[in-house]
């Protein structure tokens, strides 16, 4: 007896086998994937066919893949074919590794006295795109999480925005101590040269391990902690750099945003965002290209 769910089963995973070996002919190396979609492949083969059985009528068709036309990709998880488990097993193991050095460095003194929390960097092992900023401010100091306040708020706005999670990307500071501020019982200070070639290395080894696609780099002082003297951020934003191999995307931080709040700034950070988006392959829709424009 024929079992039609059992067919269409066979025949969208036939379709999906050949649709990814044509990608991979082309040079494909990452394929969107939502959870849903995950969790139905790894499933048994009847849990898949329920699942699939469950979606509206006309839902699964639609889903199998075209081959002479890709799929764009979604908003969401993109998965990294070439990365297997053990390689982001891999990789956490040697940021946590990293970590432990970290939490223990007094290589500046005055820091490491003043500091709460050592901020080491939060997110995605494996992730394709690498935030970095300048350094922790008292709430990221007193949590141990870069990007946390205000300015970190608006950070994963952004993030979200370009069809992210926070989760997915990774978040990291030049220096990972709270530069001290004596006497002041508020406010924040620009790192000094010395501080931020003393804490680079550190930088360095998280870029190696996670090894991103992508880093935007998030205002002045990041560009510079990279780079050292540049142009200024007015002058660089938007246009792509390069750091060991890695293109860099210079764009301002988000606390200028929160400074300056006005349409045409906060537009110039999104044009920036929409370069790294068409980079990484996220779809950029007309929405998108809307965005703080004057109506």
């Amino acid at each position: 007896m024929n079992n039609p769910a059992g067919n269409t089963y066979a025949e969208l995973l036939e379709a999906t086998i050949k649709h990814l070996e044509e990608l991979r002919d082309k040079g494909v190396k990452f394929v969107p994937v939502s959870q849903r979609t995950l969790t139905a492949l790894f499933a048994p083969a009847g849990l898949a066919r329920r699942a699939l059985a469950a979606q509206p009528q006309g839902q699964a068709a639609a889903s199998a893949p075209r081959a002479a036309v890709p799929a764009p990709k979604p908003a969401g998880m993109l998965m990294d074919t070439s990365a297997t488990s053990a390689d982001i097993t891999g990789k956490q193991a040697a940021l946590d590794a990293l970590r432990q050095r970290v939490l223990s460095c007094r290589k500046c003194q005055h820091l490491a006295q003043s500091r709460r929390n050592v901020v080491f960097g939060v997110g995605n092992p494996g992730a394709r795109l690498m935030f970095v900023g300048e350094a922790p401010g008292a709430e990221e100091d007193e949590q141990g999480e870069p990007f946390v306040g205000k300015a970190g708020q608006l950070l994963t706005k952004i993030i979200q925005t370009m069809g992210l999670k926070r989760e997915e990307v990774y978040i990291a500071n030049i220096l990972k101590c709270r530069p001290d501020t004596p006497g002041q019982a508020t406010g924040n200070r620009k790192p000094t040269p010395t501080e931020m070639t003393t804490c680079l290395p550190y930088l360095l080894e998280q870029i190696k391990i996670i090894k991103p696609e992508i880093i935007v780099a998030l205002g002045g002082t990041a560009v510079e902690g990279l780079f050292g003297k540049t142009q200024g951020i007015t002058k660089v934003r938007g246009q792509w750099l390069e750091f060991q191999g890695v293109p860099v995307m210079p764009t301002y931080h988000p606390a200028y945003l929160l400074r300056n709040q006005s349409l045409q700034e906060k537009r110039k950070v999104w044009e920036d965002m929409m370069q790294v988006m068409q980079r990484l392959g996220l779809p950029v829709t007309e929405k998108h290209r809307g965005y703080f424009l004057k109506g």
